[in-house]
């Protein structure tokens, strides 16, 4: 299997689970309020870790795919809001299934707003920094989601592996 085909793989069903996150979330209680709250005082409420999250595919999409994929920097205003930018960002994944991907050994430099600067080939770049960044956001959408009390549980976050039950466990 190729880099290619992991990577798309991993972000249509972390999409998913980020989308059944949002939507629990929206039927609960608390409403759009939770859209504000977070871990810690020094970390991004939800609305920004529901965004980061998907920002985490559309740059990786960009420096891999050579596609301009413009990044909404405006916070997630409301549930429906995140629900329609989710599926806007898994259609951009559909279509990058078409896209020319680089070869593993080809190199990507990418530099952060901190100044920091790397190089590393495209397999490492999905491997070490794409992914890693990807499931640490959702992550964090799930932990402040379960703070919250939003009732989620491990299923709502690998709801992908239901397709692969041969039968209920004992």
């Amino acid at each position: 299997m190729s880099y290619a085909t992991a990577a798309l793989a991993t972000y249509t069903n972390m999409l998913a689970t980020l989308d059944t996150l949002t939507s629990r979330a929206s039927a609960h209680e608390k409403g759009e309020a939770l859209l504000t709250a977070r871990l810690a005082d020094d970390m991004f409420p939800l609305h920004t870790q529901i965004r980061f999250t998907l920002d985490q595919v559309r740059i990786a999409l960009n420096r891999l795919c050579s596609r301009d994929l413009t990044a909404d920097e405006s916070d997630i205003a409301s549930f429906a809001d995140a629900a329609a930018r989710i599926a806007a960002t898994q259609d951009m994944v559909a279509d990058a299934y078409h896209a020319t991907w680089p070869a593993a050994d080809d190199m990507v430099d990418f530099d952060l707003p901190n100044g920091m600067a790397f190089a590393m080939q495209a397999h490492e770049y999905c491997r070490d920094w794409a992914t890693p960044q990807l499931y640490f956001h959702l992550m964090s959408v799930y932990a402040i989601l379960r703070m919250e009390g939003v009732p989620i549980g491990k299923i709502d976050y690998v709801g992908h592996m239901m397709k692969y039950l041969r039968q209920p466990a004992a």
